[in-house]
């Protein structure tokens, strides 16, 4: 007699699996760089602060890259790696860009346009499927990123392109990741930051600032924290679909508003924490109702 199976009932270990790798991912980078790049943004210029950021990440992986030499010999995408790594350096130079612009809640809220970009990505570019209920729910969730905007709104303010560039660039990004599911962990992670380095060398000795003493520690901090926030991001998108783990990214903007009152004293306005409870609302509802519908078949 035949085991029971339980089709439905819970969703595939890996895609949990990948949700928790997605999470560490956002609770170090939007919980902890973000707030690091804001208090250096000031100093000094963005393209130097991804320079260091990749340099500080080389260093990191270095150790990794030994460990996984032979990895290295068998590239199986390089032309695509290369894309990868040049719509990550335009994404993070632009988002760190905005973050010395703009309040992080304006960075935030409309960075998070980002997974409705991704989801419509992988349909076209991947031919993944999205559930009208999982669409539903990012459009829920993106209702509360309008709302979170709301309390900032005095006027357009033309920074914001930066960030729509970062959300473009990034969502590109997030589709190359998943195409390229198949190759090395370690050989991405080696594109990703040798590449950064390449892309903004030049820029970055163009309008480099003297790096005070004292600077060094949160410096080496974003860079620790990009370099493990990397490793978490590409874990999540090699074991799930990138239509999938979208909508959970809109999860990060607790993390970014935590950040903000903790290191900041931002305290957010009452729209803000609404439009926090919709975006956290949205997701676990959308995915009960598509996992009653499942059961029902």
């Amino acid at each position: 007699m035949s085991a029971p199976q339980h089709r439905g009932r819970s969703p595939p270990e890996p895609i949990r699996v990948a949700f928790a790798w997605l999470m560490l991912d956002m609770t170090l980078v939007a919980g902890g760089m973000t707030a690091l790049v804001k208090s250096q943004g000031a100093t000094y210029p963005a393209f130097q602060l991804v320079f260091i950021r990749a340099m500080i990440g080389l260093i990191f992986i270095l150790p990794l890259m030994w460990h996984h030499r032979a990895d290295m010999r068998v590239i199986k995408h390089p032309w695509r790696n290369v894309f990868r790594i040049t719509c990550n350096a335009v994404a993070l130079t632009s988002n760190f860009w905005a973050i010395t612009l703009l309040p992080l809640s304006t960075v935030n809220a409309v960075g998070f346009s980002r997974p409705m970009v991704t989801m419509l990505m992988a349909v076209l570019l991947l031919g993944e499927r999205v559930s009208h209920i999982r669409w539903l729910g990012a459009a829920l969730a993106f209702v509360g990123v309008l709302v979170v905007i709301a309390p900032g709104a005095g006027g357009f303010d033309a920074n914001v392109f930066i960030v729509l560039i970062s959300v473009f660039f990034g969502a590109l990004a997030i589709i190359q990741t998943r195409a390229l599911k198949e190759e090395s962990t370690t050989v991405m992670m080696l594109f990703y930051t040798v590449g950064l380095a390449v892309v903004t060398a030049v820029p970055a000795l163009l309008t480099w600032q003297p790096v005070r003493p004292f600077d060094w520690l949160p410096l080496l901090g974003i860079g620790l924290l990009a370099q493990l926030g990397q490793y978490c991001f590409l874990r999540a998108y090699r074991m799930a679909d990138a239509s999938h783990l979208a909508p959970i990214s809109y999860l990060s903007i607790v993390f970014t508003t935590a950040s903000g009152y903790i290191f900041f004293d931002d305290v957010p306005e009452i729209q803000v924490v609404l439009g926090v409870v919709l975006i956290i609302a949205a997701l676990p509802v959308a995915t009960l109702v598509e996992r009653f519908e499942r059961d029902r078949r």
